[in-house]
């Protein structure tokens, strides 16, 4: 986790368990606590965020870590910012000694392209998998069985995006909802099971395509993206 979260990414590994894990797993789309609302720019108009915007997680990343590290204790703040810069600084060093940049200004180029490469169908894939899907209260959450399979959705299989992100991100995310701990493998194996479950107990299973899920939020941004979602209320469910 420090490896890929803090080195690799430049991101806070605990902040990045207890916003992933314990809340948005936790309370998938619960108002206010785990509904991707971090996901949300309303500042932001819909050509910038879905177009423009996924170029600057690069910068942005470690400047949201340099603001929570001043909210943690010195010792684990100073951890943190050591792989982060060890990180950073790592990939610098290969481009110029290895790759064979010959200036700084080109190796920081090439490392805010390598690093905003998927960074569009990363923002993506966040948004399309939940937002814009039932929300709910958290004084009446459902059952989680009702949480998951009304706030979740799964995308087609697509080679370039299950290679980078894996498949509990993108065509088994129900699954992944349902059975967090299971790998990428099983959960592709599970994946008939838990939609049949779903169908025979008539709960919806979320499949819908990427395209169309794009289009869907080009369209209908400022429902989604920059007003307050409305709460589903879930009769005869409880």
């Amino acid at each position: 986790m420090l490896f890929f979260v803090e080195v690799c990414t430049a991101f806070p590994a605990e902040f990045a368990k207890y916003g992933h894990v314990k809340m948005h797993h936790g309370y998938t789309n619960v108002v206010g606590l785990g509904d991707s609302s971090t996901w949300k720019l309303p500042c932001l108009n819909r050509y910038i965020y879905m177009f423009f915007a996924p170029f600057l997680i690069p910068i942005l990343t470690p400047l949201v870590a340099l603001e929570h590290l001043r909210k943690v204790e010195l010792r684990s703040a100073l951890q943190t910012l050591g792989l982060i810069s060890l990180g950073l600084y790592s990939h610098y060093w290969l481009l110029l000694n290895v790759s064979g940049f010959r200036s700084p200004s080109s190796a920081l180029a090439c490392m805010l392209l390598t690093r905003s490469l998927l960074a569009h169908p990363y923002i993506h894939v966040n948004i399309f998998q939940h937002i814009g899907l039932p929300m709910f209260s958290p004084d009446k959450k459902p059952r989680r069985i009702h949480m998951m399979s009304l706030g979740v959705l799964n995308l087609p299989r697509l080679p370039v995006l299950d290679w980078a992100f894996g498949h509990s991100l993108i065509s088994c995310h129900v699954e992944h909802h349902l059975f967090p701990t299971l790998s990428d493998n099983m959960c592709l194996k599970v994946k008939p099971v838990v939609s049949k479950f779903l169908h025979e107990k008539q709960l919806p299973y979320n499949e819908d395509s990427y395209l169309a899920r794009f289009w869907l939020f080009f369209d209908r941004y400022e429902e989604f993206m920059v007003q307050a979602p409305p709460i589903t209320e879930l009769v005869g469910l409880q």
